[in-house]
């Protein structure tokens, strides 16, 4: 194989008694009388049992013909093989390597004291080796994975540059870290107690106080940690982490389950600990408006997520961002996406206002006791609409979901519409052992022909899932599957209840097209509640903008255009955004700053004053 390429072979999927080895019956090398795929059998690798079972296949990349070839990936029966030629710009060797056939890692993040360093890419993609790499939890074997790796082989290998001084220190185990972990609804499975407990445990800087304070999670902490809903976990998750008095503080996803207003206030948070405590901050963030408000610098991280990854230099976050959506990185002169990501001053498309699809009217609703309230003014959505819902945390955005797809009855007003109605909530619960093809097919007709690939599938990348378990399915994989279902549902209406929470980037572009694209072929009205701005800007005609004291009362009202909406919704917040001169995408302003002022006082919250 050329230098430029690699073959990954996914053990998990490599299925040896349930095939007749197809990938090396039919390779042009083996076919030869080359050894190029052969089974693994006895094979050790400095006197230890090399990974993967005896029966499960190895490829040897000095044989194998490359990417040109490609015929033991499409023999497999099991999409097991990935034969991947890299970017012939990519000179250097990895900074680590797994094993044969097994992920690679280019280059690494640049964290810097006294600055929050940005990490933009997809999900298996090397971030978490990097990580551990940086923390001094692994020694990277810079691709030479048959020979022990030593930290002054990967100090030789980044003299003269700006990860010297860290290495060097890493190297003399001079470095603490703090890691607040991505999927926070797994902290109750690891602490059993009492949130206070958790937190108080933390407590190395005596800042505590103050984060729980301007987090809002006083009401929790005497609650049992079980008992926290998504965003609260969140909140007391960075809490504990921020509390933490280390040198290094990696931040997995600081957005999902937060509205804006508490997304903004964790940024704040965050900034502040860099600045004033001189700390590097490491952020892998998928909200591109936070992200940009958050970070110093940002690396572009790309590749074939569990293939390989490169992690490029630092750029500014600004140009960063834009090259992103852009598809193209300027200085590796590297094409990381077919198309470009557009956004719309105003909405994309006008609303088909004859075309009502339901009226309905004032509504109302209560928990308990006046626990919770919540008031709706009537209004109409019409045929082949995406409404988008916005409005802080606990404030009855999914109350009014559960009303509108039958799961609550309203206490005052009546829904007495008649129409199918496909329904995503904001929490997935799937704790089925069946398989996600199965699970699919059992929804829809259409399953496995090439429209609903096309339309659903595709663009939600669930062929390499289908044949797992939904119980053994990450979040973000649960959540397109989420996606799928309910978009293959023969609906009236599709209301969806955040489908951004747990996707990264790619995934957010690729889900957003399919439900806009959806729409939009099939004249399909869509009901969206989400925190990510981008996503509602990209996705939503209209908007419903709910206010009020978050668990304690909420009002939506009318739906209503997106510039009218946004500036209701972020008027309450005080929060403004700016269009990107480039490329139109909205981009947070500095809280006092000159533009800040400006738009506040022309009442301009969302599109920038002429």
């Amino acid at each position: 194989m050329a230098d430029d390429s690699i073959a990954v072979v996914d053990l998990d999927r490599c299925q040896p008694d349930r095939c007749s080895y197809e990938c090396a019956n039919y390779c042009p090398p083996n076919r030869t009388g080359k050894e190029c795929i052969v089974t693994r059998g006895e094979y050790y690798e400095d006197d230890e049992p090399y990974d993967g079972g005896p029966d499960q296949i190895r490829i040897s990349e000095e044989v194998c013909l490359g990417e040109t070839c490609g015929i033991c990936v499409e023999k497999c029966p099991f999409d097991a093989i990935e034969i991947i030629n890299l970017p012939t710009e990519l000179q250097e060797d990895p900074v680590h390597r797994y094993g044969e056939n097994s992920f690679a890692l280019y280059g690494l993040p640049v964290p810097e004291s006294g600055a929050v360093t940005g990490i933009l890419g997809p999900n298996g993609i090397g971030k978490t080796t990097a990580v551990r790499a940086l923390a001094g939890e692994m020694v990277p074997n810079l691709g030479d994975y048959g020979r022990e790796a030593t930290w002054d082989a990967v100090l030789d290998r980044y003299r003269g540059t700006e990860l010297q001084n860290y290495i060097e220190r890493v190297r003399r185990e001079d470095v603490t870290i703090a890691r607040k972990p991505q999927y926070v609804d797994q902290i109750p499975k690891q602490f059993d107690g009492v949130t206070s407990d958790l937190l108080n445990s933390t407590d190395e800087r005596g800042k505590l106080d103050e984060y729980v304070d301007r987090l809002g999670i006083a009401p929790v902490v005497d609650q049992p940690l079980d008992t926290l809903s998504g965003g609260e976990l969140q909140r007391v998750a960075l809490a504990a982490t921020l509390s933490r008095d280390r040198d290094f503080y990696f931040l997995d996803e600081i957005s999902p389950y937060l509205d804006i207003g508490q997304r903004v206030t964790a940024a704040r948070l965050i900034r502040e600990l860099a600045e004033e405590e001189d700390k590097a901050v490491l952020a892998v963030e998928h909200d591109l408006a936070i992200l940009d408000l958050l970070a110093d610098t940002l690396h572009i991280a790309y590749g074939e997520p569990g293939a390989y990854g490169v992690v490029t230099d630092p750029k500014s976050v600004r140009n960063g961002i834009n090259e992103y959506l852009k598809g193209y990185l300027s200085n590796e002169n590297m094409r990381i996406r077919p198309d470009e990501i557009e956004f719309h001053e105003h909405a994309p498309r006008e609303t088909a206002k004859s075309k009502p699809l339901i009226d309905y009217p004032d509504l109302s609703k209560s928990y308990g006791d006046g626990e919770f309230s919540l008031d709706v003014e009537g209004g109409t959505i019409y045929k082949s609409e995406v409404l988008g819902i916005v409005g802080p945390n606990g404030i009855g955005k999914s109350t009014l979901a559960k009303m509108f797809a039958g799961a609550l009855e309203p206490d005052e007003g009546e829904l007495n519409f008649t129409l199918d109605i496909a329904y995503k909530p904001q929490y997935i619960e799937i704790d089925q052992p069946m398989r996600v093809d199965t699970f699919l097919s059992s929804i829809t007709d259409d399953f496995g022909t090439s429209y609903w690939k096309t339309e659903v599938a595709n663009p939600l990348q669930l062929g390499r899932i289908m044949e797992r378990n939904l119980d053994d399915l990450s979040g973000g994989e649960r959540q397109r599957v989420a996606i799928a279902a309910t978009l293959s549902e023969d609906a009236d209406l599709f209301v969806l209840d955040e489908p951004s929470a747990h996707l990264d980037v790619e995934q957010r572009v690729q889900a957003t097209t399919a439900i806009r694209r959806y729409a939009e072929n099939h004249d399909a009205t869509v009901m969206v509640i989400d925190h990510d701005i981008y996503m509602i800007d990209l996705l939503a005609d209209r908007l419903m903008v709910f206010d009020g004291e978050p668990s304690v009362e909420g009002h939506a009202g009318t739906p209503q255009e997106m510039r009218a909406g946004m500036n209701d919704f972020l008027s309450d917040l005080d929060i403004t955004f700016r269009r990107d001169e480039r490329t139109q995408r909205p981009r947070i302003n500095k809280p006092g700053s000159q533009l800040d002022s400006k738009q506040k006082k022309q009442g301009e919250y969302y599109y920038s004053p002429n």
